[in-house]
């Protein structure tokens, strides 16, 4: 009984530590959280964390996250830059060069370099 118990948790313990918090896999599809990757990299005011789901080597979306930046140019970088790297495979995406949006350059360049690392970062990480 004690030993069923202890695989039990043993079981537990590891379905709960998915990935290294940097990249993650669920149903198929990758999902890679710049936070610690890029948590030097600068918007406006303060860093842009995004995440980045990859299936089959295209990314499928990029999301941002909690951010500080200014909510009226960031819903813009959100609504008009983000999705313009949806369905590229991550070699091409890697190689484009995604307009920024006016009156938020230091978001968009913070973004483009947290896709960039993320990106990056699952080349080498992918299983």
């Amino acid at each position: 009984m004690r030993k069923c118990l202890f695989v039990a948790l043993a079981l537990i313990l590891m379905s709960m530590t998915k990935g290294d918090g940097v990249i993650t896999k669920e149903k198929g599809v990758y999902i890679v959280n710049t936070t610690t990757l890029a948590k030097d990299v600068r918007g406006y005011r303060g860093t842009t964390p995004l995440k980045i789901y990859i299936k089959k080597n295209k990314i499928q979306k990029i999301e941002a996250l909690k951010n500080r930046e200014t909510p009226e140019y960031f819903e813009e970088v959100e609504a008009v830059m983000l999705p313009k790297w949806n369905g590229m495979t991550v070699k091409a995406a890697l190689s484009a060069h995604v307009d920024g949006v006016t009156g938020a350059t230091f978001s968009s360049k913070a973004v483009r370099e947290n896709v960039k690392r993320g990106l990056e970062y699952y080349q080498k990480n992918k299983k």
